[in-house]
């Protein structure tokens, strides 16, 4: 079990969330404002929005786990940039529909560039290029042991 091909964010505004992901560059065939689920294609993996609710109960019916309600979850998701003014870039295009910048971008202690924000529903992302960072043919990430 060696790959993650699908990411499953829990939301409560399908519509908000929809519009947030795809005004900042996800691709999706939905044509509809608020569908049931929702799959974005990326570069070798899938992003899913569902109702966090529906998600809770899909997990276990009977006793569906709490949610998370505020503050952080444990977990962030990254994406990987190729320059310092890619990251600032996107960084401006989060801030222009809806994100929230909670560490605006700069020099970091592992010697990259990187800052953080929220998604609508509250999932930190972190934005990040280092110098020494590779990518393959579609744009993955490689990191040498």
């Amino acid at each position: 079990m060696n790959r993650i091909n699908l990411v499953c964010l829990g939301v409560r505004d399908m519509e908000k969330s929809l519009a947030f992901y795809k005004n900042i560059g996800f691709k999706t065939y939905v044509k509809e404002n608020n569908p049931p689920i929702v799959f974005f294609d990326n570069q070798g993996s899938k992003l899913e929005l569902y109702p966090i609710e529906k998600l809770a109960e899909d997990i276990n019916a009977d006793h569906s786990p709490e949610v998370c309600r505020a503050g952080f979850c444990g977990i962030t998701l990254a994406c990987n940039m190729k320059s310092e003014r890619e990251v600032d870039d996107l960084m401006s295009t989060v801030a222009n529909h809806g994100g929230t910048v909670v560490k605006k971008p700069g020099h970091v202690f592992w010697g990259g560039y990187s800052g953080y924000f929220q998604d609508p529903d509250g999932y930190y992302w972190e934005i990040a290029y280092g110098s020494v960072w590779e990518f393959d043919e579609k744009d993955m990430l490689i990191i040498h042991e």
